[in-house]
């Protein structure tokens, strides 16, 4: 671990995490934090020791070629940056690795005294599942917090879900236990369409960071992309008159269920989002 010499002075930091592998559906939590890293041109901070904490018979370093014959191997890992977006007045640490194979609670330990020195006060871990939500309607959020008012501030629907967890489950835990509010992000993937990316998916989860850090967040290409994905969805649904009926079925349930867009709260909130990217076009 390095020395608190080495980490810069951030201000009222928010701590935003994803990991692949089972807590990352069509790569959508992943992606998040990839988006951020380039957008906001995130400085490299640290990455933890690879072999504290993964199987490289499971998961494996992968080798490249650099020059066209020098070889160069990167080696599975959880990095750690940090950056300041534009027109906010916090910083972010951004955390981004694959879900470690042994030793969690040392790896919690480490993220946790990391997350000490830099001067975290809040966490937001993503994940996104597989389910049987349909592509056509929006991308549902769930999840749990620490404490209420996290809940309330996202306008997040809390998960009543028990049984086995991933990294971020256990993450969450450990934040919480240290002091430090924290909240987990959901986005539903469908599961008859669970081959990465998912576009749609991961600006879903863009939008709740936007909500938390309440600023704006650039999304580039990202909402033509996921028109473009519901829209290839859709067209291979039409081919097969089975998965077209299942699609059905699953959009009267869920429209059946609930009223997801219709809330008060819901309306409040994309106003809000409305009011900030005026803002941020007008400056």
């Amino acid at each position: 671990m390095p020395e608190q010499a080495g980490f810069p002075e951030l201000v009222d930091p928010v701590l935003i995490a994803a990991f692949e592998g089972w807590n990352d559906a069509g790569e959508a939590s992943s992606g998040v934090l990839a988006h951020l890293e380039s957008e906001w041109r995130a400085t490299p901070l640290l990455a933890l020791d690879p072999d504290d904490y993964y199987d490289f018979q499971v998961t494996r370093p992968v080798v490249e070629l650099g020059d066209g014959v020098t070889r160069k191997i990167t080696w599975p890992t959880t990095r750690i940056s940090w950056a300041r977006p534009p027109g906010g007045e916090r910083d972010v640490v951004l955390i981004r690795g694959i879900e470690p194979n042994m030793r969690w609670r040392g790896f919690c330990d480490e993220i946790i005294e990391v997350a000490r020195k830099l001067g975290v006060g809040t966490a937001a871990l993503l994940g996104s599942l597989l389910n049987d939500s349909p592509h056509t309607r929006p991308v549902p959020i769930v999840g749990s917090v620490s404490e209420a008012a996290l809940a309330r501030r996202l306008n997040l629907e809390l998960t009543r879900y028990e049984g086995p967890t991933g990294i971020v489950g256990v993450l969450q835990n450990a934040f919480g236990e240290a002091g430090i509010r924290a909240a987990s992000l959901w986005a539903s993937v469908p599961h008859y369409v669970a081959q990465p990316p998912n576009p749609k998916a991961t600006l879903a989860l863009l939008r709740r960071v936007e909500d938390l850090l309440d600023v704006p967040i650039p999304l580039g290409d990202l909402p033509e992309e996921a028109k473009a994905w519901e829209r290839g969805v859709d067209e291979l649904a039409a081919q097969d008159s089975e998965v077209a009926d299942y699609v059905r079925e699953l959009e009267e349930r869920k429209d059946a269920a609930d009223l997801p867009e219709a809330s008060g709260e819901a309306i409040a909130l994309e106003f809000e989002r409305y009011l900030r990217r005026r803002d941020q076009d007008h400056n």
